[in-house]
């Protein structure tokens, strides 16, 4: 039987219900943990694959990207016919954090490890027409970024798409931007 894994998770940081997923990133209510520290949110949810668990005994494992200030809040008040007007402005203080696991190993570390183990095999990059840090790029990326890709490095793309993604969105970007460059060329 096939191993199933955990698509989603719900946790709940600073009295907030959040859904997250692995590799996703939010900002969230200032958190004390340093940047760059790791920290376990508590889990109210998993799910995924067609079930779900209430009050799981998973672990979700976060990390603190950075802390950041929100939007500028403007706030004015005023009394009519008396001139009276004060404006201030708030900052929401936040950190911005991402979901590394859920549950397991994470299948991002795992997609990140397997082509970095492979170098250190082989003593070669990844591949040389591959464009720097393609394994990191959104399929949102993929499709903006292709449009400025040779042949090769599209090739390129898609052969490691296919080797360690697999992303059925992604190879079809690919493959059509490949198709309207050699057009383009032919």
């Amino acid at each position: 039987m096939a191993e199933t894994r955990n698509s989603y998770a719900i946790i709940s940081l600073g009295g907030k219900q959040y859904r997250v997923s692995e590799g996703e990133r939010l900002l969230v209510d200032r958190l004390k943990t340093d940047e760059g520290k790791t920290f376990h949110p508590d889990v109210l949810f998993v799910g995924g694959d067609g079930d779900g668990t209430l009050a799981p005994k998973t672990q979700v494992t976060a990390k603190v990207v950075g802390h950041v200030l929100g939007e500028k809040l403007r706030i004015g008040k005023r009394r009519p016919k008396s001139g009276y007007r004060r404006q201030t402005g708030f900052r929401a203080r936040l950190s911005q954090i991402e979901i590394q696991t859920i549950g397991g190993s994470s299948r991002a570390t795992e997609r990140k490890q397997a082509p970095a183990a492979e170098e250190r095999q082989t003593g070669e990059a990844e591949t040389a027409d591959v464009p720097r840090g393609y394994s990191d790029f959104t399929i949102a990326d993929i499709t903006e970024k292709s449009k400025r890709w040779t042949v090769e490095q599209l090739e390129a793309s898609l052969e490691f798409e296919r080797a360690n993604a697999n992303r059925k969105g992604a190879i079809a970007v690919l493959e059509s931007a490949l198709a309207a460059k050699q057009e383009q060329e032919g």
